[in-house]
């Protein structure tokens, strides 16, 4: 997906003068032509936000820190904050009259990593990780997603002359890991406070800065955990025919099960089955009891997921079954949907974006094969749309797409570091237009 957001976001950046003019007559009204001002003017402090956010980051529902820093900064808007929802999850509501209520979702949590960008803001934090000492980093943009979720906020305060409704700025743990916004919603989040009539998500995504990156449909992956442990009869290396060898079973079960998406899958639809893990035996002459596989499912239809899900399973139990051993443990986790974005609010919004910031600007992508749990509230019945921003030098983005061209770093690479300036910009003008667009229904 990101190379084919970057090659439709250059030709788009090649061409921009063109396309601004063919697209004049689409005059912004008064609060969007309100818009890049105010965010001009905000923007040294949200970059004291975002490299505040960046340098300290936390793990999944451990974000106690960050969230009490997005709290701050919506009380100091006049928000009525709620902290501690799902966890360590925040839910800021700020009324502005009759009309409908928008959710607006960031992420809090970082990742188990060693950042390795040189910034001179780079993390340096450490914390514990399953019962280790790990480096924590934004290798993902979750800290300029809550600089512009707290930019959106701030400009739509400042328009609250322009939109009627209710505002649902929500800090959502626990992305990363998977379950923080189940967790939100476990705890109440559309019952103690009001169900949304639509939603919005951003993410960074290393494509040109300057680009919004949308799709109607299933945007984002269905991500479905695997862990299988195969059982055998443990023994001497020296006598495998006294024994039950589950690394054997293992081995073939790798290979076999991709057959579930070479031969069974449609070949037209996306799925993928990888093996991450394989822990097994202590000794190069014992073979052991079992061996423990792990991996992720990935899909985009649910008739598909399906279709996967079984397969896998199947094909485990006939590798155990060919070798007379016991019947493996299957066990496919808690996994997520795919997150699916309403067309009537995927075309409500882009009509909006591309009259704010130029329709070359506004590029239809491609789903993406990564996952994310912005699925929940969307299956929770509110109609949403998750879309992407460009965060890297449009120079270093053509250069990567020679042949032989040095590869730019993706999220969660410990060399990702998005542009912060134009991209926080660009993230907080999308938004608060995608609001503004809900509002005005």
């Amino acid at each position: 997906m990101a190379v084919a957001f970057a090659l439709a976001a250059l030709a788009a950046h090649a061409s921009i003068t063109v396309a601004v003019a063919a697209t004049a007559a689409a005059t912004p009204g008064p609060a969007l032509s309100r818009i890049g001002p105010l965010v001009d003017g905000m923007y040294p402090a949200l970059e004291a936000v975002y490299q505040d956010l960046h340098a300290n980051p936390e793990l999944s529902f451990k974000e106690t820190r960050t969230a009490a820093q997005l709290a701050a900064q919506m009380r100091g808007l006049g928000f009525d904050v709620t902290e501690k929802v799902g966890g360590t999850g925040v839910v800021a509501i700020y009324r502005n009259g009759p009309g409908p209520t928008v959710l607006v979702r960031t992420e809090l949590d970082g990742l188990p990593m060693e950042e390795k960008t040189g910034l001179p803001y780079a993390s340096k934090a450490k914390a514990e990780w399953k019962g280790r000492e790990t480096f924590v980093a934004h290798s993902c943009g979750h800290d300029l997603h809550m600089a512009s979720w707290v930019g959106a906020a701030r400009t739509l305060v400042a328009l609250k002359d322009q939109w009627k409704g209710t505002l649902m700025f929500i800090g959502q743990p626990a992305e990363e890991a998977g379950g923080g916004a189940r967790a939100m919603l476990a705890d109440g989040l559309f019952k103690r406070f009001p169900k949304p009539d639509f939603a919005f998500a951003l993410h960074t995504n290393p494509t040109p800065y300057g680009f919004v990156g949308y799709r109607v449909g299933a945007i984002t992956s269905a991500a479905d955990g695997l862990e299988i442990t195969f059982k055998g009869r443990g023994g001497h290396g020296s006598a495998p025919d006294k024994t039950i060898d589950p690394i054997a079973i293992a081995a073939r079960f790798v290979t076999d099960v991709q057959t579930v998406v070479s031969r069974e899958k449609d070949p037209a639809e996306f799925g993928v089955v990888t093996i991450g893990s394989i822990q097994g035996g202590t000794a190069g002459n014992i073979i052991p009891d079992a061996v423990v596989l792990r991996g992720t499912v990935r899909s985009f239809k649910p008739d598909v997921r399906e279709k996967m899900l079984a397969g896998i399973r199947r094909t485990a139990l006939a590798a155990a079954a060919m070798a007379g051993a016991p019947e493996p443990a299957v066990d496919f986790g808690d996994g997520g949907a795919a997150v699916i974005n309403d067309e009537a609010v995927v075309e409500r919004t882009v009509a909006a974006l591309k009259t704010q910031l130029g329709a070359a600007k506004v590029v239809h992508v491609p789903p993406i094969t990564a996952s994310e749990d912005f699925s929940e509230f969307v299956n929770a019945g509110v109609p949403s749309m998750y879309f992407f921003i460009g965060v890297s030098d449009p120079k270093d983005v053509a250069a990567s797409l020679k042949p032989g061209g040095k590869p730019l770093p993706f999220n969660h690479s410990p060399f990702f570091a998005p542009v912060a300036e134009p991209s926080i910009k660009m993230g907080v003008q999308a938004m608060t237009t995608a609001v503004l667009s809900a509002m005005s229904r």
